[in-house]
């Protein structure tokens, strides 16, 4: 039941009862409708925060998942990055330092990476920095590995030169252990035809007439031919600036312009030339300027047989 109001009459000194409008009482039955939808839609928001239907559930679980894969990944990356920065570490340190080539500087290796917002399209969603700092951190490491293959290759070619060059560097005695004896080497001698003081700029190879001569590294033969003072003699071109001569043959054994290897036969030992005895005359060039041949003998001679060697060298007479 209803309260029924009054208020106080100052004309009449009595109370009157108020009466309500139909309008006024129709107000407020839709304001108090209005505010009890408003209270249950708050509350329906409140609580759809706390029950969420499967749908909802689904999604949720599917984005956990994806933190943690993103987490997973990053770890992996982060770990793959460990290796890389090791194996670019030797490359520099070792590789490269062994076959004399330059180090990759750490700007060459990480450059193309600023300026420009290349991750402008991935800006604006929810986990847009977790999947910008994922994309960077790819990029950068596909970066590093194709600068890495690169220089690995290059590695593989200079290691494939290296190879060419030691079977090309002059590394032998033309002539057999057992051979010869030495009877003159690289230093200031009487020349034994023209009596004057003269630098003998080879070693010399005593040995019987016929005595087979191989070339000491792969080249190209140069030469073959016979002159006045040296005989019959044969120059080789081995690359990388290094050049032998072989001089005094009796006979020689191969033609101009043909690749001999390491150890091929070139001719035999002889007394052409200016020259007393048989012997080989033997001289090693580098970028045309003459070289003590008892240096180069490191893939053919014990430290033993090296020290004889000199001794002899030093001792000996000069027969050309």
């Amino acid at each position: 039941m209803a309260k029924v109001k009054y208020y106080y009459d100052e004309n009449t000194l009595s109370y009157r009862k108020i009466k309500v409008k139909k309008s006024d009482r129709y107000r407020r039955i839709i304001f108090s409708s209005l505010a009890v939808i408003l209270i249950a839609f708050i509350g329906f928001i409140t609580f759809s925060q706390f029950i969420m239907s499967p749908k909802q559930r689904a999604q949720k679980r599917e984005l956990e998942n994806l933190r943690l894969h993103y987490e997973l990944l990053s770890k992996r990356m982060e770990e793959t990055a460990s290796v890389l920065d090791q194996i670019q570490q030797r490359d520099n340190n070792i590789y490269r330092s062994y076959f004399e080539a330059n180090p990759i500087t750490e700007e060459q290796r990480k450059a193309g990476f600023g300026g420009v917002n290349r991750y402008k399209d991935l800006e604006g969603y929810d986990n847009s920095e977790l999947i910008i700092n994922l994309t960077k951190g790819v990029d950068i490491l596909s970066k590093q590995l194709v600068v890495q293959s690169k220089s690995l290759d290059e590695i593989v070619s200079l290691a494939k030169d290296k190879e060419n060059m030691l079977a090309s560097i002059p590394a032998i005695i033309p002539i057999k252990k057992g051979e010869y004896f030495v009877a003159s080497g690289y230093k200031m001698r009487m020349h034994p035809i023209l009596k004057i003081n003269k630098f003998h700029k080879g070693m010399d190879f005593s040995a019987p007439r016929g005595t087979p001569i191989y070339a000491s590294g792969n080249g190209r033969v140069t030469m073959a031919e016979r002159n006045s003072t040296y005989g019959n003699v044969v120059h080789i071109k081995h690359g990388y600036g290094y050049e032998t001569i072989y001089a005094h043959m009796n006979k020689i054994a191969t033609t101009s312009g043909k690749y001999v290897k390491r150890g091929d036969l070139i001719g035999y030992v002889g007394n052409t030339g200016l020259s007393v005895a048989p012997h080989l005359h033997y001289e090693v060039l580098k970028n045309g300027q003459v070289l003590n041949p008892l240096n180069f003998y490191y893939g053919d001679v014990t430290l033993e047989e090296f020290a004889a060697l000199q001794k002899a060298s030093e001792e000996s007479q000069s027969l050309d």
